[in-house]
């Protein structure tokens, strides 16, 4: 059975080691900013801050990913981000921190996560050959599964508590650790191409199968955000889980994730790409109308956990589909439409979920969120079937 190739393991290695740095940090930010202010609109503004790159720059880093280098790109940036996370350790261990510092941190942190994102997804079919992609985003989601929701968020925790600094030095090593990795990593062998955004954008609009699960991406992700924005105060005041509790529910959610990256590929071989998707789509719809209607948490954790082995089954599909059918010269920019898609719309989704539990209840925003994705499933259907049935009689 053919293996991955050594650079893609350096490439895994590098992302795990930086996944449980991000988990750490993404632990303490919130814990630091609850020491400078309990206004929650504050505290909001800063996590808000994270995610406002993917909805200004994800176009135009994807144009600079197929414009330039990719690996350099990926080293340069985790080589910033170690120094800004350095520098929030800093002001932490001084007591200079402030929300406005914090606030710029995020943003800056997230525009370089724009810019690895794009180029890492890009540059992976260069050192992976196309029947292995299946695996490799599969392992890849498993290494950040456990990094950023098992292993980061108790030590960033627990560093917090002895020290508000030590969590944000952890995350600056990792980033360096993993900067070093990846500039060790091959080069492209073909010269940086001219690129334009509106290429990416004209080529996605005419592949109808891409274009379809683009659009069900923002769809998906939409409803997810409105789902789980509210899902604490489901868990913890309609069935009164504890704090300790709400922690092992998003612990058996993590482990559903991790699941679903580790048997993907499996899955894929038995059944076969467009199949697999399907179902995937198909038991998020039917997980996400049950989860409104757990009578307990024991039924909760389990639900949680099938969202998280189809949510994971559907990224790495959807990802190695796109890696294997988009041409090299235009994976980047078309890679950006999709992440500007599946993260740029996390805020709007998070707003409409609380205003759908504020109107309807706490139990309202998951089968809401079903329907909302079901019904995009029915339009989205004659495409699938369609493809599905071409790569069957190919």
């Amino acid at each position: 059975m053919p293996r991955l190739p050594s650079s893609y393991w350096r490439l895994w290695w590098a992302g795990g080691i930086d996944n449980v740095g991000d988990g750490a940090f993404a632990a303490a930010v919130p814990l630091l900013a609850v020491t400078i202010t309990r206004d929650p609109r504050l505290v909001a503004a800063v996590s808000a801050a994270t995610y406002l790159p993917w909805l200004l720059l994800s176009l135009p880093a994807g144009a600079l990913v197929d414009r330039h280098d990719r690996v350099t790109l990926m080293w340069r940036s985790q080589a910033v981000q170690a120094a800004l996370v350095g520098t929030v350790a800093v002001l932490a261990s001084t007591g200079r921190s402030s929300l406005i510092s914090l606030a710029v941190a995020a943003f800056a942190l997230g525009c370089c996560d724009v810019v690895f994102d794009n180029a890492s997804q890009a540059f992976l079919p260069e050192i992976v050959p196309k029947p292995l992609l299946h695996k490799a985003n599969g392992a890849q989601q498993a290494i950040t599964t456990v990094g950023v929701q098992f292993l980061g968020p108790p030590v960033g925790s627990a560093l917090f508590a002895l020290a508000a600094a030590l969590p944000f030095g952890l995350d600056a090593g990792s980033f360096a650790l993993s900067a070093s990795l990846l500039a060790t990593l091959p080069r492209a062998r073909k010269p940086p191409a001219r690129t334009a955004i509106a290429d990416g954008l004209r080529w996605l609009a005419r592949h109808r199968l891409l274009r379809t699960l683009a659009i069900l991406l923002g769809v998906n992700t939409f409803c997810g955000q409105l789902a789980t924005a509210t899902l604490v105060l489901l868990a913890t005041e309609t069935l009164h889980v504890s704090t300790a509790g709400y922690g092992l529910l998003l612990a058996g959610a993590a482990f559903g994730g991790l699941l679903g990256g580790l048997v993907n590929a499996r899955i894929v071989t038995a059944f076969g790409a467009l199949p697999a998707l399907l179902g995937a789509l198909a038991g998020n719809v039917l997980v996400f109308a049950a989860i409104g209607l757990s009578p307990d948490a024991v039924v909760l954790g389990v639900l949680l956990a099938a969202n998280g082995f189809a949510t994971t089954l559907w990224n790495v599909v959807t990802v190695s589909l796109r890696q294997q059918v988009v041409p090299d010269e235009l994976l980047g920019r078309v890679t950006s439409v999709y992440k500007l898609l599946g993260k740029g719309l996390i805020p709007l989704g998070t707003l409409t979920g609380g205003l759908v539990a504020h109107a309807f209840g706490l139990r309202a925003p998951y089968p809401v969120a079903g329907v909302l994705r079901g019904l995009a499933l029915l339009a989205a259907l004659p495409v699938l079937v369609s493809a599905l049935r071409t790569k069957s009689a190919g």
